[in-house]
């Protein structure tokens, strides 16, 4: 199939999240709010976990690599949101549309991919703790940092190509805040069931697979951090786990409502 030939769609439009211009207002200040406290937490942290020698740790490893994600991220899709927020005409342009998607899926699939990353380090750390630094040496952790960036790459190359050599020569509406592949398939002039499929491969890929392997982890986690018998062991036990498992809530909860 010879994209050109089919595709006559120039730009598409974002529909947002609302049509009225008072919650427009509202959204803006706030997704705005949002997105640079975002930004100045993770450069934050980017900053203060490569300054300081004690914070040089496998578990501060795959923190600044998430942060830096996370920046990549969302910077993907706010600035754009926002813009939308502003402007009478939310059109989007089909080089700019498929760019967005591909940042997208990248990033979103390395998220997933790192986070479960940082649970086998959280699993190591409690269930192993005298062999810790053997298991979790540099190395190792550069390989699987790479592997969830490489992950999440082919997750959009795959899903991309997959969208793209679809004809769009009709509807333009998309109704959402950012171009995302099955949006985009329901605007293509051509049966998608085959696309459809490959989406739905991809996703159980890379999102089912990560996230029931981190409750698996977890659920081995949990089970050797009651095995402690001090309160104070198993306090700090938890405390070592709390935040990833904040992000982990976060980040899926954010995908199965949207």
């Amino acid at each position: 199939m010879i994209i050109s030939n089919f595709t006559t769609v120039e730009e598409f439009i974002l529909l947002g999240l609302t049509d009225k211009q008072d919650m427009k207002i509202v959204l803006f200040i706030v997704f705005l709010t949002c997105y640079i406290v975002s930004l100045f937490g993770n450069i934050v942290i980017i900053w203060i976990s490569s300054v300081n020698p004690r914070l040089n740790t496998p578990m501060y490893f795959f923190l600044r690599n998430l942060s830096l994600l996370d920046i990549c991220y969302t910077s993907s899709v706010v600035p754009k949101m926002l813009i939308n927020f502003l402007s009478v005409r939310k059109a989007i342009s089909f080089g700019a549309c498929f760019i967005q998607l591909f940042i997208h899926l990248s990033l979103g699939g390395a998220e997933c991919y790192l986070l479960l990353a940082m649970a086998y380090d959280r699993y190591v750390a409690i269930c192993s703790p005298l062999h810790y630094t053997n298991i979790m040496h540099p190395i190792l952790c550069i390989k699987m940092a790479t592997a969830s960036w490489g992950g999440g790459l082919a997750n959009s190359i795959i899903q991309t190509f997959n969208t793209l050599q679809l004809p769009f020569c009709g509807p333009n509406v998309i109704n959402h805040f950012f171009c995302e592949a099955p949006m985009l398939l329901e605007l293509a002039c051509s049966d998608t069931t085959f696309n459809k499929r490959i989406i739905f491969l991809c996703a159980i890929v890379v999102t089912v697979i990560p996230f029931f392997s981190i409750l698996i982890t977890y659920v081995k986690i949990i089970s050797s951090i009651i095995k402690i018998r001090t309160a104070t062991g198993r306090k700090k036990a938890f405390s070592t786990c709390a935040s990833h498992v904040i992000v982990v809530s976060l980040f899926y909860g954010t995908i199965f409502v949207i």
